[in-house]
């Protein structure tokens, strides 16, 4: 379908109304979304347009340290995992930037973070069907038309309404405060997204302290233990978790992020779900191996130096409350999981290393009550991705990254994106425009068929 484009009534003065028709409109430009872009840009007669708030792509600056390296390697970019000879693949941009060669010479097939935001700027930049100031403000749907109107506002003031049966969410996550360091003063409390943007309140900080792990928490940890080697602040690590756990990545249980287990997570009855996404906080909530070993020789170096600052680790660790006592130090109350015991910890500054949320959209408010959700309040999501509807409503909304909960641990990562967004496509289009892999993994997960 092509789209169209028809000015309509002049609203306020220089800010033009704009109407357009498309076949799929997506809301939320982060990898996911711009993964999305990329293989629709390729599919012939799909009318494709990516809606983005902000007016650049940027991708979790605020941890962006000189020598952090992606977790996933270049395989798992916007598009090869389901089109290896797509125009926008990771190799496509070394080529473009004459840095083929030196990768592979490099023998190092994971990118450093800022190589691969580097490289989704480069995609983005290639891909006129993505726009970047463009604020979505509501959602509705045309019973007359059969369509979803989005309601949206462009940088220049023009106010937009484009019409299209198919949504995709990409939003994101924001970052999470749970509430007992939530009413911290701002001075007082930074959440690691943006570590790197509040260095002088680190280093204005006599002593400061992680709650928290995952690997966002362990790299905070080398960062401040390196500063407190050169003569830094005291530093405390403070997490819930049962350890400081590795990620699970070995190859067998990495069979545990592949397509195929995810279709069968998918079938699995909700409560049998939301036990298996507990069970299996390693893949979300572990330290990769490197950093670990960092740590570690950072803690073992302190023991050739003499006056430094103090140095704890400790994990089964609840925070239960934060408050600033009269000196304006931080004092945080906490719990000994394994004794029950109750201790306060003083500090000058928390960094919270405590995850994100999914996003609640408000634009979508309009069409709430179309929207399936299961007692926990989230929503119901089939299995090609798209979230069930209310009965006679013929469009679709599909998600990306907001069905951990239907679809199990690997829905964040990475390397699912390209897997996901092929069966969106596949889905929206009617025909298998990219094939999906039809064997990903060695394990068998269901039941064993018993002969009758």
């Amino acid at each position: 379908m092509t789209a169209q484009t028809l000015p309509t009534a002049v609203g306020a003065p220089g800010a033009e109304d704009i109407s357009s028709e498309h076949d799929v409109l997506a809301i939320g430009c982060g990898p996911f979304n711009l993964g999305l872009a990329a293989l629709a840009s390729t599919v012939d007669g799909l009318d494709l347009v990516v809606l983005e708030e902000q007016p650049e792509l940027t991708w979790h600056r605020g941890m962006m340290f000189g020598d952090a390296s992606m977790q996933v390697n270049f395989l798992a970019d916007l598009v090869t995992l389901v089109a290896p000879q797509h125009p926008l693949s990771f190799l496509s941009y070394l080529h473009d930037m004459d840095r083929l060669y030196t990768f592979t010479v490099r023998e190092n097939f994971f990118p450093s973070r800022r190589e691969y935001e580097d490289y989704l700027r480069w995609a983005a930049a290639k891909l006129p069907s993505v726009k970047f100031s463009h604020r979505v403000e509501a959602v509705h749907w045309d019973e007359t038309t059969g369509r979803f109107t989005v309601e949206a506002v462009r940088g220049d003031g023009a106010r937009l309404r484009m019409r299209a049966g198919n949504l995709v969410l990409g939003i994101g996550t924001a970052p999470f405060v749970p509430e007992a360091l939530a009413g911290l003063p701002q001075d007082k409390l930074l959440h690691t997204s943006e570590y790197l943007y509040r260095q002088s309140d680190v280093a204005a900080a006599q002593k400061v302290t992680v709650v928290g792990s995952g690997q966002s928490g362990a790299e905070v940890a080398v960062d401040l233990l390196s500063r407190n080697l050169e003569g830094g602040p005291a530093v405390s690590w403070l997490t819930r978790t049962t350890s400081f756990a590795p990620l699970d990545y070995t190859k067998m249980n990495l069979e545990l992020t592949t397509p195929a287990y995810m279709q069968y997570f998918h079938s699995l009855p909700q409560a049998v779900r939301d036990r298996l996404i507990k069970e299996q906080w390693q893949f979300y909530k572990g330290i990769s191996t490197d950093t670990l070993e960092e740590i570690h020789e950072l803690l073992y170096r302190r023991q050739l130096e003499h006056g430094l600052a103090e140095a704890e680790l400790r994990f089964g660790i609840t925070v239960e409350n934060a408050a600033v006592d009269e000196s304006g130090r931080t004092v945080l109350t906490c719990r000994h999981r394994d004794t029950d015991q109750l201790f306060e910890h003083t500090t000058d500054l928390v960094v919270a290393a405590t995850g994100y949320r999914n996003r609640p959209p408000r634009f979508l408010d309009p069409v709430e009550n179309l929207l399936h959700r299961d007692p926990q309040g989230r929503p119901v999501v089939r299995a090609d991705h798209s979230i069930e509807l209310a009965d006679g409503v013929s469009g679709r909304v599909f998600v990306a990254n907001a069905e951990i909960h239907t679809h199990g641990v690997s829905a964040p990562n990475l390397d699912i994106g390209a897997i996901r967004n092929a069966a969106i496509l596949n889905a929206i289009t009617g025909r298998d425009v990219y094939r999906l892999p039809k064997r990903s993994a060695f394990t068998a997960f269901e039941a064993p068929r018993q002969a009758s």
